[in-house]
């Protein structure tokens, strides 16, 4: 049966949501649909709060209207039905879209249930039956299904409902609607234009210029619309558009954004193979120098490690970018790059500096060959400071990173938190440490952790806490003697640092011998960082709160956090962190740090001017 055989209307006189959709595209005078998708007609039926059902009550209703017409054999029977069922039911249509997605149709009437979830959409004429439709088809979808669900996708109300099911069964269908969700009224972006329009042209020059300016969406619905993979094998020697495909996948890598995107990117191994593959036709510069390493970081230990390539084929990758960058002309550009951050500011020159010595530092850290089986490895490693101002602590057990691997809601914990405090030491007690912690915090979203103890011989990691979306990883041995090597080498090795990283951490280090220098002041001490908008600047925290214990409030007792900023002067770390608790113990911080939390009615309590513009 065909798809206009399957849209006779419900009943008389009535339009079907789907057909609304396309007769308010075929309007529009230029073909676009507007960002955020047209409005349904009427909205969603309102459901009072005195009416609602509760949650409990509302899957049972529903549950019990839809569940024994999934097994009806006459589908405009059953389609008829779930209207008169659902329709007066006081359950919000998108409460409906949520329990009909847990509802799990019987193999031997999964035929029957598609066919009804087509009619549900395709002729639908209630907010409730449409997406009672759209949740079935998550799970029974077909590529067939995705021109009625594209064109559902069109209304607001039913876009994201639409994004669920194409994610199944069209990935690029379903960045497009989800981009064209997120996009800025009152036009889409060019590239959604683009995609939308079918112009490869217009796609690849859009592409190219939207990695430099404010991105659209999430780095992964970019590519996935834009059909990355085809792109990069329709222009293989265009060095732009290699340049944009390695900025995206960079993005899609990042933690800071919980589980990377790289990890849920189906096409990613066809465009790191492309990327890596026109590498060499780039022009040796400092933004490619720097992409390029930054790759090799991830491809090494980071989220792009752990996606199931051939054995052997992610080592001949990280070979290749070695190859390529160690060859003169590219050996010789943070070189140059330092020399020009001393001539600037200009066209093309780093002022500060930072970019040009994080290369120089990084040098040909990724390229160590790849561990042998059953190792453990500890890899600092520090992002690009052009684009973000991070720190992880990489573990590799068999050469295979490990938070990635486990753990989808942040990075790995910094040096100065598992290296400096001698978490990772494998003492003759089971201590539990924190591995990662979600970018929200563990109290929003967890944390990794695990049990490390000493067993004879081995050092054993098992007990893990926190693991995300798969089962309990076994228990991992290693040889006690070469464990012990490798974190007195970790612990010992700053090659990876910058001068004011070291300062601030001989600032942690001497507070946490001199606890009296804060507390003297009724403070505690928050943590010394590298700030995040500035690596070249210290940032001490530190919390103001008179009590029995200083600057740990008590229950509804008023607290104030404070901020000293210090930035690099070019006199060696040890001066800089010594000058820095010589002045915390002569002087009151609060007089000179920057107020940066609590509340204005905490600083009235204590004393304290609340920021006339506020934190």
């Amino acid at each position: 049966m065909s798809v206009r055989d399957e849209r006779e209307p419900l009943a008389p006189r009535t339009t079907s949501l789907y057909d609304y959709a396309l007769f308010r595209h075929g309007i529009e005078p230029d073909g676009r649909v507007p960002s955020g998708g047209y409005p349904l007609p009427g909205g969603f039926p309102a459901v009072s709060r005195r009416d609602r059902l509760d949650p409990p009550a509302a899957e049972a209703a529903v549950t019990a209207a839809l569940v024994p017409l999934l097994a009806d054999p006459v589908i405009g029977r059953a389609a008829e039905a779930v209207h008169a069922r659902l329709a007066p039911l006081p359950v919000p249509p998108k409460n409906v879209h949520r329990i009909v997605r847990r509802i799990i149709p019987e193999d031997r009437y999964a035929g029957r249930a598609r066919r009804l979830a087509r009619r549900l959409t395709r002729t639908g004429t209630h907010p409730s039956a449409v997406l009672a439709g759209l949740a079935l088809l998550i799970r029974l979808g077909e590529p067939e299904d995705v021109p009625t669900v594209r064109a559902l996708g069109m209304l607001r109300e039913f876009s994201l409902a639409a994004v669920a099911v194409l994610d199944r069964i069209d990935r690029p269908a379903a960045a497009e609607a989800e981009l064209r969700l997120r996009a800025e009224p009152p036009r889409p972006d060019p590239l959604l234009d683009a995609v939308t329009g079918g112009d490869r042209d217009a796609v690849r020059a859009a592409l190219i210029r939207s990695t430099t300016a404010k991105p659209i969406g999430p780095p992964r619905r970019v590519a996935e619309a834009a059909r990355l993979d085809k792109l990069l094998d329709a222009y293989p020697e265009d060095p732009d558009l290699t340049v944009a495909a390695c900025r995206l996948l960079l993005a899609m890598t990042h933690t800071n954004q919980y589980r990377p995107e790289v990890l849920d990117y189906a096409r990613a191994r066809p465009v790191y193979e492309a990327v890596v593959g026109g590498a060499h036709r780039l022009a040796p510069s400092p933004d490619s120098y720097a992409l390029l390493i930054s790759l090799a970081q991830d491809l090494r230990s980071g989220a792009g490690a752990v996606l199931q390539w051939p054995p052997g084929r992610r080592a001949e990758l990280i070979d290749t970018l070695g190859r390529l960058l160690a060859a003169p002309l590219w050996a010789a550009v943070p070189g140059r790059a330092a020399a020009a951050a001393h001539t600037g500011p200009g066209p093309g020159t780093d002022p500060s500096g930072h970019r040009a010595c994080w290369m120089l530092r990084t040098g040909r850290r990724p390229f160590t060959p790849p561990a042998a089986p059953a190792t453990f490895e500890i890899e600092v490693v520090v992002s690009d400071p052009a684009v973000r101002n991070v720190v992880e602590t990489r573990i590799l057990l068999g050469g295979r990173p490990l938070v990635p691997d486990l753990f989808a809601s942040g990075g790995p914990n910094s040096p100065e938190f598992l290296l400096d405090t001698g978490r990772l030491r494998a003492g003759p007690e089971p201590r539990e440490v924190q591995l990662a912690e979600a970018y929200c915090t563990e109290g929003c979203c967890g944390a990794l952790y695990v049990t490390i103890r000493r067993e004879g011989d081995m050092v054993v990691w098992d007990g893990w806490r926190g693991v995300e979306g798969k089962q309990q990883p076994p228990a991992y041995r290693c040889d006690a003697a070469a464990y012990d090597a490798e974190v007195e080498r970790a612990e010992n090795d700053r090659s990876w640092s910058w001068p004011a990283r070291d300062t601030a951490r001989l600032i942690a280090g001497g507070l946490r011998e001199r606890p009296g220098l804060l507390a003297a002041w009724g403070c505690g001490a928050g943590g010394a960082f590298t700030a995040w908008d500035d690596p070249g600047t210290v940032e001490l925290h530190f919390t103001y709160a008179p009590g029995t214990e200083p600057g740990v409030p008590g229950k509804g007792e008023p607290w104030l956090q404070f901020a000293w900023r210090i930035p690099d002067d070019g006199t060696p770390p040890q001066a800089q962190a010594r000058a820095a608790l010589e002045r915390l113990a002569a002087q009151d911080p609060r007089t000179w740090a920057r107020l940066c939390g609590g509340s204005k009615e905490y600083a009235e309590a204590l004393g304290h001017a609340w920021p006339p513009e506020g934190l």
